[in-house]
């Protein structure tokens, strides 16, 4: 029975993983770090079979103890600050914890269990959406936001200690990936979480950002599978999961509000740009520039071609499944409150 260890275990990834590997009979382990509030986040279905260890990535001892007492065979780390807008507030927290937090985690694993398999969460946030085609391993990165520059510096550490210490480390270069399970503070759960409160009369109207920004959209599910195909490969090495289409923030609300039974047409160009509902007049989206970065990054497109040769990974969610998933399990939750 192989054991992993999974950081970020109570985030949407984390979850998913979790359930993939604990039906492949993995004994799992989530590093779990002490809050005032006890809160299980996506996992909380699961804490009777996972197993945890307190840690921190900004503590190295704490890691070391965490590989010590769960003594895996593979380790994931999916634990980040990762939403993009914050790391322009919080940069040093940031970087604490995206960069130097992995090399702590990966000198606990180098002293204390060199032969563990190591999954690092890379980004497309990496490339900084410079590019309007899509995007390979072979790519040159630009991140453009404090999150994507500590990130690179997590993915480029990686690389180092496999290549200084023989140590079985990967990164995974997942593009935009969404679920059910997503923070309400990302794009797409605030547009699906809006749509379904809009439609229940709790709220009015949906304010975003640029609408012309596009992104390579994925279910989590799809991704995570591709994270345990790394790491059963002979050799470690890096690898893209996309979907390889692009679709607007603007395409992702539309197909949201047609999954809720809302009919609207969009009017307006630039921050005039509205959604009107047809039926009744009133608009339901509408731009707000306090929601626009500091350095916009307009595309991110990725080319999966070799991890679907290399690592036979396929994804089975489509665009229009993943937002019609969402918006029907928003709108539960909203039946539940």
């Amino acid at each position: 029975m192989k054991k992993a260890l999974i950081t970020g275990i109570t985030g949407q990834d984390g979850s998913y993983l979790a359930e993939l590997l604990l039906e492949k009979g993995y004994t799992v382990y989530g590093l779990y770090r002490r809050k005032s509030r006890l809160d299980y986040g996506n996992v909380t279905h699961l804490i009777n079979k996972i197993k945890f260890v307190e840690g921190d990535l900004t503590d190295y001892p704490s890691l070391v103890s965490a590989i010590k007492e769960s003594q895996p065979d593979e380790v994931y780390n999916l634990a980040a600050q990762s939403f993009v807008a914050a790391s322009f507030h919080q940069p040093i927290a940031t970087t604490e914890i995206d960069a130097l937090g992995v090399v702590h985690l990966l000198e606990a694993i180098r002293n204390v269990k060199p032969d563990t398999k190591f999954y690092q969460a890379s980004t497309s946030e990496l490339f900084g959406g410079v590019y309007n085609e899509a995007c390979d391993e072979n790519t040159p990165f630009y991140p453009r936001s404090p999150y994507g520059v500590a990130k690179l510096y997590a993915h480029w550490i990686t690389k180092n200690y496999r290549e200084s210490y023989g140590l079985f480390a990967c990164a995974g270069i997942l593009f935009n990936h969404e679920s059910e399970r997503r923070g309400k503070e990302f794009v797409t759960r605030k547009i699906t979480s809006t749509i379904a409160a809009i439609k229940k009369g709790h709220m009015d109207c949906l304010e975003l950002g640029n609408l012309s920004a596009k992104r390579d959209w994925g279910h989590a599910e799809d991704y995570v599978r591709a994270m345990w195909l790394m790491l059963q490969q002979d050799r470690p090495d890096e690898y893209i999961i996309a979907t390889g289409e692009t679709r607007t923030v603007r395409e992702f609300a539309s197909v949201a509000f047609k999954a809720a039974g809302l009919d609207v047409r969009f009017e307006g160009e630039g921050v005039n740009e509205v959604a009107i509902d047809n039926n009744t007049g009133k608009t339901v989206l509408r731009v707000n520039q306090q929601f626009f970065r500091p350095a916009e990054v307009d595309v991110l497109l990725g080319n999966p071609a070799k991890a679907e040769k290399k690592l036979g990974w396929v994804r089975e969610v489509g665009f229009n499944a993943l937002v019609e998933r969402m918006v029907v399990s928003d709108e539960q939750l909203w039946r539940m409150n």
